[in-house]
């Protein structure tokens, strides 16, 4: 699969405005998918960020595996970061982060006390974010009205914007952001798999056969029911087969249409037909480091 080469005009600028504006805020609200939490994170953005108090929020928690999102949590949290997995259009997880954000910054508060500073201004807090993690949802939530745009595709916002929430904290949202270029082809497939970068960008035959190989290692027996089998075949092409024979994606004279039995691969794992699935484990970060692929430059 070839380097993806992805850096709009306005992420650019985006980058620009979140490296001006850190000074105004407190603290970094990040969000990531739960499904793919180390690849959803931007790493050009944690240089941005330093030494930011972070609470990583870990959107789309109801679509990922439970066990393996807590084992997630678990590796991110540290002494200046608090991971939460949420799903963002429950309130009493957006309650959560609030929490998060003021626990995290009690120290700071308290040096202020003993200065003197017994109101002190509003909480600031920067947003960000890549496409489709479900941002303008959660900053809605925050809100209590419709503030930010919404949509499962990514792109939505387009610029940067001061919002006021029902607490009284003051939101930096920013567009969704994505590295300039994923030099490893797992990541590509990865955000392509779970919707964060656009469809057409990766040939979604190479996401799909990611996708099965993927749930036949870690999912078999949600696969097994998907394709009507009681075990998954080995060969990729045996279960493009059997797939599109059960669904009857077939192309005339009844042979398999392989251009949309991925499509329907696809869909049927953003849409939670092979159960809550996560398609990234803490163990394989050693594995990869191990290999030389531990991180994404730029």
């Amino acid at each position: 699969m070839a380097i993806i080469q992805w850096f709009p005009g306005h992420m650019a600028k985006a980058k620009r405005l979140i490296q001006e504006s850190l000074s105004q805020v407190d603290v970094v609200i990040e969000l990531v998918d739960a499904r793919v939490p180390q690849a959803s994170r931007n790493p050009m953005m944690e240089q941005v960020f330093h030494q930011k108090p972070t609470v990583l929020v870990l959107t789309k928690s109801d679509k990922a595996d439970p066990d393996v999102t807590a084992q997630w949590v678990r590796h991110f949290t540290s002494d200046n970061l608090r991971a939460i997995a949420v799903n963002v259009h429950q309130q009493k997880d957006v309650e959560r982060i609030y929490e998060a954000c003021e626990e995290l910054l009690e120290p700071k508060r308290e040096r202020l006390r003993k200065k003197g500073v017994l109101k002190p201004r509003a909480m600031r807090a920067l947003v960000v974010g890549i496409p489709n993690v479900g941002k303008s949802t959660l900053i809605n939530k925050l809100v209590g009205k419709k503030v930010a745009k919404t949509g499962d595709t990514p792109g939505v916002t387009k610029s940067n914007a001061w919002l006021k929430t029902k607490r009284g904290m003051e939101l930096l949202d920013t567009p969704g952001i994505l590295w300039p270029k994923f030099e490893e082809q797992r990541v590509g497939l990865l955000l392509a798999v779970t919707g964060a970068i656009k469809d057409q960008l990766l040939p979604l035959h190479d996401v799909a056969t990611f996708a099965l190989r993927y749930l036949a290692t870690h999912y078999e027996q949600a696969l097994c029911e998907r394709l009507g089998v009681d075990e998954v075949p080995d060969e990729i092409e045996a279960q493009y087969e059997q797939f599109g024979q059960r669904r009857g994606i077939l192309q005339k004279g009844g042979e398999v249409d392989w251009d949309r039995v991925s499509e329907a691969i696809i869909r049927d794992v953003r849409e939670e037909r092979f159960g809550r699935v996560s398609f990234e484990r803490v163990e394989d970060l050693s594995v990869l480091e191990s290999e030389g692929e531990g991180s994404v430059q730029s």
